[in-house]
């Protein structure tokens, strides 16, 4: 069976949806051992399950599958493998995490069906030049991720695209 190889270490930012990662962190997928280990790096920023508030109460943002959601901020971060194939590490993390059932599909489902506008989220923020992996974590109060929302990176993308078009 897969394993998580470290203990995930975080700290919140001041901004309250954004964590980082502290400690490297990573994931064996398949079984332990198997070659294929999903490493994050420190720094990484993650908002471990981008649920809508209005779900939280029964699934919020940090729940007995948040370290599979890092896991999966990372795999849709760097985009080295396809977002199905993300999808997969994410179900099979929350199995070994033993997620209750209904959680872990709902979960799964959910980012099947809607995963599609992070993954290009995170391709807009790269291509603008966000990094999401800080050099200096040295985190002090008031430190915010300064990521745009998607809805506001949506906007600029089109802003952009339809000037280029002109």
């Amino acid at each position: 069976m897969s394993v998580f190889t470290e203990q995930l270490v975080v700290s919140p930012l001041s901004d309250g949806k954004t964590w980082v990662i502290l400690r490297p962190f990573s994931y064996d997928v398949g079984n332990i051992g198997s070659g294929d280990t999903v490493s994050v790096k420190t720094g990484f920023m993650t908002d471990f399950a981008s649920i809508p508030r209005l779900l939280w109460i029964f699934l919020p943002c940090w729940g007995k599958y948040g370290n599979a959601a890092v896991i999966h901020d990372w795999l849709y971060w760097t985009q080295k493998r396809s977002r199905k194939e993300a999808d997969g590490i994410m179900l099979e993390g929350m199995a070994v995490l033993k997620v209750h059932v209904w959680q872990k599909y709902s979960i799964y489902i959910a980012v099947r069906a809607f995963g599609w506008l992070a993954w290009k989220r995170n391709r807009w923020d790269r291509h603008a030049g966000f990094k999401r992996v800080l050099i200096s974590y040295r985190l002090k109060t008031g430190d915010v991720s300064n990521r745009l929302s998607l809805l506001s990176r949506t906007l600029k993308h089109l802003r952009n695209r339809s000037s280029r078009l002109h």
